[in-house]
């Protein structure tokens, strides 16, 4: 599903290192190193008028994600969350609206691929847009499974929140090729482990279960489901699951901060019904307490 630019976003600001420009001047270096390399981490925020879904998590992973890297100037959560508030502030913006929150190591003294090149600081760049869920979640969505597998953390690790996502677009573009909104991932063994955007769940005989996060991100609304299911005595368990089992279970469904919970309705073909009541269930709890987790800035 593509989704259709919309006319409030065309005069939007864009915070980008230390101040606010409009779209049209927003730009970075062409010796930043997310240009150079796909060399930053970034987090995609939702905003309601009660706040930010898990800001905090979402704050502790970008940190998390930029110490791994060896960034040596991250910005902290104070100083993150007032270029938020400065950015949605200067746009009038409260709801129904999709942060795209990045970090780069900043611009290079000289291109190339040496982090020691990097010394001008690191680079934050808010650039919040109004923009409805990826997916409609009333309909559901079709996937493909992809040739192009996950990486395994031997590779890259998926606990970080990188930038270089060129192994997902692969996967996606197989899935417009074949006119599918989302390609479906298997690890380097071939078990399922994401879609290219958004975490996976199936429900099979009353029970929920989702794929160990040995290759797949361990999204934070992939956590909030295991934490609902947990809180209200619904089974849940991780495993490593096999794209058979996917196909044959009695509902599936997809996490992620841009879609919410989303249900799969199709795999390679085959038909999997959205109308199963523990799935169902899970969606409804959901919906009825996603602003619980909304936190103001």
């Amino acid at each position: 599903m593509l989704q259709h630019f919309d006319e409030r976003n065309r005069d939007i600001q864009v915070f980008i290192k230390d101040s606010l420009h409009h779209r049209d001047q927003a730009k970075v270096s062409v010796f930043d190193s997310s240009v150079q390399g796909g060399d930053a981490v970034w987090e995609g925020l939702r905003v309601y008028p009660e706040g930010i879904v898990c800001l905090d998590k979402h704050l502790t992973r970008l940190q998390e994600s930029a110490k791994t890297l060896a960034f040596v100037d991250i910005p902290s959560k104070a100083e993150i969350k007032k270029a938020i508030k400065k950015t949605l502030d200067a746009n009038g913006m409260n709801d129904d609206v999709h942060i795209r929150l990045t970090l780069t190591r900043g611009e290079k003294i000289t291109s190339g691929m040496d982090p020691r090149l990097n010394q001008n600081g690191s680079c934050l760049i808010v650039l919040a847009e109004w923009k409805p869920l990826v997916y409609d979640n009333s309909s559901g969505i079709k996937v493909l499974s992809s040739s192009q597998r996950r990486n395994a953390p031997q590779f890259l690790d998926s606990k970080i929140h990188h930038n270089n996502l060129l192994n997902n677009i692969i996967a996606k573009i197989q899935a417009n090729v074949a006119g599918k909104d989302a390609g479906l991932m298997l690890d380097e063994r071939g078990f399922v482990a994401e879609l290219n955007g958004s975490n996976l769940f199936m429900v099979k005989n009353g029970i929920v279960y989702t794929p160990f996060a040995h290759a797949c991100l361990p999204g934070i609304t992939r956590n909030t489901v295991i934490e609902l299911c947990t809180n209200n005595n619904i089974t849940l368990q991780e495993a490593d699951l096999t794209l058979s089992q996917f196909m044959n279970a009695d509902g599936v469904f997809a996490t992620g901060t841009m879609g919410e919970l989303t249900p799969v309705v199709e795999i390679d073909g085959r038909s999997i019904s959205k109308e199963n009541k523990a799935m169902n269930q899970v969606l409804e709890l959901f919906k009825n307490s996603i602003r619980e987790y909304c936190e103001p800035l």
